[in-house]
């Protein structure tokens, strides 16, 4: 498996590629600065897993650079990583076709969160950015509520589900807001509540 880290900033770049290495050993990282260095790299090879694009580029600014990858390579799932990352910069990157929507800002476990979703196939956005508070749960998020159902620890449902414990900490985090509560009991005590008979 292979990501492709387009971002002019060499520290960030070493920053992620570190954070996508702790995920799994065997996923490859090639990087670039441009989006033309990218091109050159997608031409000469298999196509990435996924590509994780910065919104400014030397070479590209906006949403050019997704437009284009969207266009030569439409079977590669693209996720923005911006520290531009306001509501419309998050809706319009969605419109374009973006798979995600990572902050800059975001610590590791949201990182790691973030990386680990793309890389399963599932979309990536910040609640602020698509009003996520209304929208369904993911299948991520399903699994870890069915292992709070059934009375797992953080272990044991990042054993099951093949995500770190940071990973399961970052989702039930999301999962306390979208149901408006604050403790691990009472989330699992609405989830009894919602799966028991009427």
């Amino acid at each position: 498996m292979r990501v492709l880290l387009i971002d002019d900033h060499p520290l960030f770049r070493q920053a992620m590629a570190a954070t996508i290495a702790g995920i799994a050993a065997d996923i490859a990282i090639a990087q670039c600065d441009s989006l033309a260095e990218a091109r050159r790299l997608l031409a000469q090879g298999d196509a990435p897993a996924l590509i994780l694009l910065d919104l400014k580029l030397p070479d590209s600014q906006g949403m050019g650079g997704l437009l284009s990858l969207k266009a030569e390579h439409p079977e590669v799932p693209v996720a923005i990583v911006s520290a531009s990352d306001d509501p419309e910069t998050v809706q319009t990157a969605l419109a374009c076709g973006a798979a995600g929507f990572v902050s800059k800002a975001a610590g590791i476990e949201e990182l790691s969160a973030a990386i680990e979703a793309l890389l399963g196939g599932e979309g990536w956005f910040p609640e602020a950015g698509i009003e996520a508070g209304r929208a369904p749960l993911t299948a991520t998020q399903m699994r870890i509520l069915d292992g709070v159902h059934r009375g797992l620890m953080n272990k044991q449902i990042a054993y099951e589900t093949g995500l770190s414990e940071a990973t399961i900490k970052y989702h039930l985090t999301g999962l306390f807001r979208k149901f408006g509560v604050q403790t691990r009991a009472q989330l699992l005590a609405l989830a009894r509540e919602r799966s028991s008979p009427s």
